[in-house]
C-alpha cells in the first residue's frame, strides 16, 4: 500500500497530522520531502512528479486504461468502397 501522510518531525519522532490506520508496530518506508512556503512555487514538471504512479495500484484505473487503448485501436476513418 502507498499513501501520503503529512507528519510533524519533533524531538526525534515524526508525528501525523491526520489520523493513520495501521496497526501499531506496522514496518513502514518513510521518503521525506519538506514543505512549506520556499516550496509552495511549482516548478516546471513538479506536478508530473509528484502524480507519477499514483494510480499504480486502482483496479478501477486499469479498465479505464483497457477501455482507451481498445478505443485507440478502433478505425474511425469512414471505409471507402472500391469501384
Amino acid at each position: 500500500m502507498i499513501s501520503t501522510v503529512h507528519a510533524i518531525y519533533e524531538n526525534g519522532v515524526f508525528r501525523p497530522v491526520e489520523p493513520v490506520s495501521l496497526p501499531e508496530n506496522t514496518p513502514v518506508e518513510l521518503e521525506l520531502r519538506t514543505v512549506g512556503p520556499d516550496e509552495s512555487a511549482a516548478r516546471p514538471g513538479e506536478g508530473i512528479l509528484r502524480l507519477a504512479g499514483a494510480l499504480a495500484d486502482d483496479p478501477h484505473w486499469d479498465g479505464i486504461m483497457a477501455e482507451i487503448q481498445r478505443e485507440r485501436k478502433h478505425e474511425r476513418r469512414p471505409q471507402m468502397e472500391e469501384p
